[in-house]
């Protein structure tokens, strides 16, 4: 059997970190991205034949996130791509709270079972990397994070933990038929998250919660957001993080036998790299 993984979003967060990980470990990596030199695109399945060629494994992230509508049907019908190509592992990236997750779930399950092929979740809370690595980091540099959140919390999860659990599920055995839902070790509203970060960072950063409306007007005149962008989102803020997933699960500690990282421990990284550095 080829000894080559597909790890598709493979230069996102979560992807990037996998492919590292696979190769570290002298397993063959193939990224799938528009970019790649097989190019992988969700919206052009005529690309997935030739990604899932001569591969064993994959690890299954959804652009532009999988608790979008129309997720499941497109995870589903990748899956049956890769099955039928002769994949036998199918590790996806899931999110929690999301319907059209769950949804994606199911169909990614069903397919594998049904094709002998061995699966699993790994379903994750918001990354402690959108504070770091994308569209929140502009306004922590300018000194202020307005979300329309209030005090709802989240289990900050470290994308390296769930890069570490994808691996595990990629290489190891005894993780087939698995759900991992994944979380950091505490409950923190977006605030306390703020605050730690300036902590780390050595700034003063505040944080306000504003309404639906007057966040997604901003972003379009203030943030130079497309309409596209703004309406993703505001899906994700009034969908996901409205405090349906304030409460904490093992999912690290069952896939790797440690506790997960603490959200301070991601700060100092990051701030040491100079994440939210105004030094010019």
């Amino acid at each position: 059997m080829a000894n080559t993984t597909l790890v598709l979003g493979g230069t996102g967060k979560t992807g990037r970190r996998v492919a590292e990980r696979l190769a570290d470990r002298g397993v063959g990596v193939r990224v799938g991205s528009r970019a790649a030199a097989i190019p992988f695109d969700w919206n052009e399945q005529s690309t997935w034949k030739a990604a899932v060629a001569d591969v064993s494994a994959a690890y299954i992230a959804f652009v532009p996130d999988i608790g979008v509508p129309g997720a499941a049907d497109a995870v589903g019908a990748f899956a049956e791509t890769a099955v039928a190509s002769g994949v036998r592992r199918l590790v996806l990236l899931s999110g929690r709270g999301a319907p059209e997750a769950l949804n994606a779930e199911e169909r990614m399950r069903t397919v594998a079972e049904q094709a002998g092929a061995e699966w699993t979740v790994v379903r994750s809370s918001w990354f402690a990397q959108n504070f770091s690595e994308a569209f929140l980091v502009e306004p922590l540099l300018a000194g202020e994070l307005a979300l329309p959140l209030g005090d709802a919390k989240e289990p900050f999860i470290d994308a390296e933990d769930i890069a570490d659990v994808a691996v595990a599920a990629l290489t190891e055995d005894g993780h087939a038929g698995e759900v991992y839902d994944v979380t950091g070790p505490r409950l923190m509203s977006f605030g306390e998250a703020v605050a730690a970060i300036a902590t780390a960072a050595g700034r003063e950063i505040g944080y306000v919660s504003v309404p639906m409306d007057d966040y997604a007007a901003a972003a379009v005149t203030e943030g130079g957001l497309d309409a596209e962008t703004v309406a993703f989102m505001t899906f994700l803020f009034a969908e996901i993080l409205d405090g349906r997933n304030a409460h904490l699960s093992d999912g690290v500690q069952r896939a790797l036998g440690r506790a997960p990282r603490d959200f301070t421990e991601f700060a100092r990284r990051a701030a040491a790299t100079g994440a939210w550095s105004t030094d010019s």
